[in-house]
């Protein structure tokens, strides 16, 4: 799905600039090598750092069937044109267009492709969502990964992250990471229920750190792609892979 070629999809803004004079660019060539030096020896150190903090220490990894990955999708079209999960290397790609309909007829929700994962609604303890996620570039207003609460709870939501042009954010607030488009990230989700906070890693790094959030009956985790209320693009897609879910009780 090329998603780039709709006419109404943003350009990203983590594309690079363009270069400037090329005399200057070659009296700089030195500093940029060292630069370029520096920078995968501070990678290769946060890579081990990020390697030794493992964040499922604790927790116990849940058995769930592939029946309980339940797809969300507009219900006037058949789940693979808005859905495809490739079994040999295990990456879930979801996309969904801003003119589509709800995934049924009972709710007047916006547009989305999205899996629920059924069968593991929590109401105790501290539970994880791990998985890696992808987001190609163009993709704009929609919500990639959430928590929602039961059916009928107030608020609807005790998290979501939603993609604005490339920046992955809480809500459409604060900024939980820049330049998400077109790479693999490593997203953690740790919702500890009986604190009523949300605490969000990406790549192994604090993002978010307990975020109150309004404790509600239950909830379950969702991802892939839910058009937003502004700034959505044509068309959006996420590809998700090696998503886990985890528990420890207090």
């Amino acid at each position: 799905l090329n998603i780039a070629s709709s006419s109404s999809i943003r350009s990203s803004s983590c594309r690079p600039l363009p270069c400037g004079n090329t005399a200057n660019a070659m009296n700089m060539v030195p500093v940029v090598l060292l630069v370029a030096v520096l920078c995968v020896a501070m990678s290769a150190l946060a890579a081990a750092v990020v390697d030794g903090f493992n964040l499922t220490a604790g927790f116990t990894k849940v058995d769930i069937p592939e029946s309980s990955f339940v797809v969300q999708s507009p219900y006037n079209v058949p789940v693979d044109q808005r859905y495809r999960y490739d079994a040999a290397t295990g990456v879930r790609t979801f996309w969904v267009y801003a003119d589509d309909k709800p995934f049924n007829t009972v709710t007047p929700t916006n547009p989305r492709t999205e899996v629920r994962i059924r069968g593991y609604d929590y109401s105790s303890g501290v539970w994880q969502f791990e998985g890696y996620g992808y987001v190609p570039s163009g993709t704009s207003g929609a919500s990639v990964m959430q928590i929602h609460n039961e059916n009928g709870g107030t608020p609807t939501t005790a998290m979501m992250l939603h993609v604005y042009n490339g920046t992955l954010r809480y809500y459409s607030g604060e900024v939980v990471e820049d330049c998400v488009y077109d790479r693999w990230f490593r997203l953690n989700v740790v919702h500890d229920v009986g604190a009523s906070t949300v605490s969000v890693f990406v790549d192994g790094a604090p993002r978010l750190v307990d975020v109150a959030v309004k404790p509600t009956e239950s909830h379950y985790f969702k991802f892939g792609v839910y058009m937003q209320h502004h700034d959505p693009s044509g068309c959006m897609e996420s590809r998700w892979r090696n998503v886990s879910v985890y528990t420890k009780p207090y």
